[in-house]
């Protein structure tokens, strides 16, 4: 950009020096000296310079100079309103943000308080109505029933399939390929999810499988001397928090702020260990925190799995049920019932699940004494196919004293999972 003039301002070009005698000659002091050198002299304190451009910026400083001491205080401090102002406004947006992620995670875990099983099931009957796939009779039964099992606390076993391990033993009894051993629990119901708790039931599906394994299993006669029969989910949750009130798990029941019953909840490995243990069930929590195998596997799960159901139970036989209870297996976003695990003639080994999200429909067809086995891909979990970045189980081995059951409500309060490294 082409100079400008210190005294107006214009842009002078290359003639600066020439426009500047011309136009403000009289603010000049003498016009040179005695050798002929020509002299400019500051029109603001009469500072006498040689060179133009030095007299320019000499000049340019005291107009700085002069800005500041008229307004530069003024600017500073609209500047830092005009900061803080910003700043609050991140602060909101910021504070908002938080608040709309934190009812997003209160709606996808069932908290936010939109209402239970009951409230459920009946808005998801009233759907299939409004759609045609339910007649206004069959609605009516089944909030009938859906209202009687609440009342008794007790579920109406409508999505309960009986028989898949006996069905399985005669299966693996007979089949001759690959299996070198296999390993079951006995006695295990499958339930599944329904129109009350579909999208966040899994957790007290699995603990309805637990207990039906249980029940048959005379070793836990006394500890569930209360509990004959397999309870509704309502009731489920009403016993967890019947836990919190002994004192088992003070800050898992803080997250729920103290109440499951009426909530569309999640319930995880922690909340199985506190209901169990209030039972006098002897269990423990093991933590897979990071895989230990490649691409992101965990061989060790299913070698803890493979000598939880093998120890004692090393016999000749190809087909092995057990006495010991089934496995609960969380990860992130869902649980599942381990019920036997495969050993093949190459050593490898595969889980058998039973999973809330199969239906009766699709477990039934293991009941068929044709079955061929292509059925057991709904059970079937193999090294490769369990690859969340981590496993919780919750491993049930023989009942409580009543001493033991009151030191491990005083060792939840602090309780951490043990870590497989």
């Amino acid at each position: 950009a082409p100079p400008e003039c210190p005294f107006c301002g214009e842009a002078a070009g290359q003639e600066l020096e020439e426009h500047v005698r011309a136009r403000h000659g009289h603010l000049l002091g003498a016009p040179g000296t005695g050798n002929g050198e020509q002299l400019y002299e500051c029109p603001m304190c009469s500072l006498t310079c040689t060179n133009i451009q030095i007299l320019q910026e000499h000049v340019e400083l005291h107009l700085e100079e002069h800005n500041f001491s008229e307004g530069g205080n003024i600017g500073d401090l609209e500047l830092a309103q005009q900061l803080q102002t910003e700043e609050n406004e991140w602060q909101r947006s910021e504070e908002k943000r938080e608040r709309e992620e934190f009812k997003k995670l209160q709606r996808q875990y069932g908290l936010d308080n939109s209402g239970g099983f009951k409230q459920q099931f009946l808005k998801n009957m009233e759907r299939e109505v409004d759609r045609g796939r339910m007649l206004p009779f069959e609605y009516h039964k089944r909030k009938a029933d859906m209202m009687e099992s609440l009342a008794s606390g007790i579920d109406d076993g409508k999505t309960k399939t009986s028989g898949v391990i006996e069905a399985l033993c005669k299966y693996y009894q007979n089949e001759n390929t690959d299996v070198r051993r296999v390993w079951l629990s006995a006695g295990v119901d499958h339930f599944h999810s329904s129109l009350g708790d579909r999208g966040w039931g899994c957790g007290y599906r699995n603990f309805q499988m637990l207990l039906s394994s249980l029940l048959q299993n005379s070793s836990y006669n006394d500890c569930l001397r209360d509990t004959t029969l397999i309870p509704s989910i309502p009731k489920i949750q009403s016993m967890i928090e019947d836990a919190w009130r002994e004192g088992f798990d003070p800050r898992g029941a803080s997250h729920f702020n103290n109440r499951l019953h009426g909530s569309k909840a999640w319930i995880g490995a922690c909340e199985i260990y506190s209901l169990l243990t209030s039972l006098r069930i002897k269990c423990q929590i093991i933590d897979f925190h990071k895989p230990t195998g490649p691409m992101g596997t965990h061989p060790r799960l299913f070698e803890w799995i493979l000598h939880y159901y093998s120890t004692d139970n090393e016999g000749g036989a190809k087909v092995v049920c057990i006495s010991k209870p089934p496995i609960y297996l969380q990860h992130q976003g869902h649980s599942r019932t381990v019920v036997g695990i495969e050993e093949k003639k190459n050593k490898s080994l595969c889980l058998l699940l039973f999973d809330p999200g199969c239906s009766s429909q699709q477990m039934q067809k293991l009941l068929k004494q044709n079955c061929d086995g292509t059925g057991l891909k709904l059970l079937r979990k193999f090294v490769g196919s369990l690859k969340e970045n981590q496993y919780q189980i919750v491993a049930i081995d023989g009942v409580l004293s009543l001493e033991e059951k009151a030191a491990r409500c005083r060792a939840s309060q602090v309780l951490t999972a043990e870590k497989i490294p």
